[in-house]
């Protein structure tokens, strides 16, 4: 039977068990339906009601329905399906106290093709061809320089820095108290401006987790992160170039910046006697299992963790693939050294960085899109090392500067 929300209390006063199913009718969503059964009922029911494999199979056939009812565009017995097909989970986890998954699916269409029963137009292949074995990656190219504390190319060699019609900052307060330089100002881009200082949420893959684009805005969202080298893997960046840029594959109007894939030079590598609690550590696998396969002076090379294929990573590549997301902010290719990285290793890596970054910002000058690069200054917590590279990268035509390396856990460096 079912029973209208005022009657649910007096159901219980008289010890009247409502299921744990809940059936999707065409009643308006506001009557509160519920569905309940008396004792009799229930034990009706039971007598009657299908056993654990029957629901395997009835559940499984009223999906492949779904898909073949979705694939005709018949949306009408689709919603009737898919009330059916919910019921249907929400009865075998009453009957079995755990929710249907997809293995029970595979072993249900097993079981089907084992008692000869005919599978539906809309069935996919239960056992799909595995993926192709990758060839193996020639990494003769991504060797490190023969000389690792080789010096990066001087300011002569590049064109001065000139301000940007379509990107500047505006100083708009700076603090009176002694020794302090901060400052309040705003950015000025080609989506909007960035009152800073500001929190910048990040966008994985182009979109913020569990949050849309309106609820952003009402939360004050004014400058948004995306990740190059994820965006890279999957969707790719001719399809995002294809749907007009960043901006309107993800409907977001304000101001983007993204990353040049360094990070995952980091992340995506093998753990190493160097690594320690960091604030941002990289997972520990088991086997050769890293996505990462070499670094060198040319770049860095993955493997896809989507699809397997071999992924080049230059500060040319990274440069051109955020210029077909057409974001507003670029970063130029830098790798980010372990916290506890020797000291030497450290001076190797933020020379690479250097390299790496004027490489980068020859292939934007080339072609500035209207788009703005920021340096990234390294050195861990090597205060003469952090001095280094702040001194070197000020001197080059670069838009703004960002402050690049990993900390130890904690709040004390």
């Amino acid at each position: 039977i079912c029973v209208s929300k005022p009657w649910l209390d007096r159901l219980r006063t008289y010890h009247c068990p409502v299921t744990t199913s809940t059936r999707i009718s065409s009643e308006p969503p506001h009557t509160g339906h519920i569905h309940a059964a008396t004792p009799m009922a229930e034990e009706e029911a039971a007598s009657t009601s299908p056993g654990k494999d029957e629901l395997r199979r009835l559940i499984v056939a009223a999906g492949e329905e779904l898909r073949a009812a979705r694939a005709g565009g018949d949306s009408g017995a689709g919603a009737d399906v898919l009330a059916r097909l919910l019921d249907l989970k929400q009865r075998y986890e009453a009957l079995t106290g755990e929710e249907f998954r997809t293995k029970s699916v595979k072993r249900s269409r097993k079981e089907a093709a084992a008692s000869g029963a005919a599978p539906s137009a809309a069935q996919p292949n239960p056992n799909p061809p595995k993926r192709a074995k990758q060839a193996k990656v020639d990494l003769g190219r991504f060797t490190p320089a023969a000389d690792p504390m080789q010096l990066p190319p001087p300011a002569s060699s590049f064109p001065p820095w000139a301000p940007r019609d379509f990107f500047r900052f505006e100083v708009l307060h700076t603090s009176r108290k002694p020794g302090s330089r901060a400052r309040v100002g705003r950015i000025h881009t080609p989506h909007g401006v960035i009152e800073t200082p500001c929190f910048v949420p990040v966008g994985t893959n182009g979109a913020l987790k569990a949050v849309d684009e309106r609820q952003g805005r009402e939360a004050g969202t004014q400058l948004m992160f995306c990740n190059t080298y994820h965006l890279l893997v999957h969707p790719g960046p001719r399809v995002v170039a294809g749907a007009g840029g960043l901006h309107r594959f993800m409907n977001h109007e304000g101001p983007i910046i993204t990353d040049s894939g360094g990070f995952q030079v980091f992340s995506l590598g093998e753990t190493t006697e160097d690594d320690v609690a960091e604030m941002k550590r990289r997972k520990v696998r088991e086997g050769n299992s890293a996505s990462l396969l070499a670094t060198g002076e040319r770049g860095a090379v993955f493997r896809s963790y989507h699809d397997g294929t071999t992924i080049e990573l230059t500060p040319e590549s990274s440069v051109a693939t955020q210029k077909q997301l057409a974001s507003d902010i670029i970063i130029p290719l830098d790798e980010l050294p372990p916290h506890g990285m020797s000291r030497e290793r450290l001076h190797a890596s933020v020379r690479l960085s250097h390299r790496w970054m004027a490489r980068s910002l020859r292939a934007h000058l080339a072609e500035p899109r209207q788009q703005a690069m920021y340096g990234v200054v390294h050195g861990g917590t090597d205060e003469e090392l952090r001095r280094e590279s702040a001194e070197y990268l000020a001197t080059l035509p670069f838009d703004g500067f960002a402050i690049g390396g990993s900390l130890r856990a904690g709040r004390a460096e």
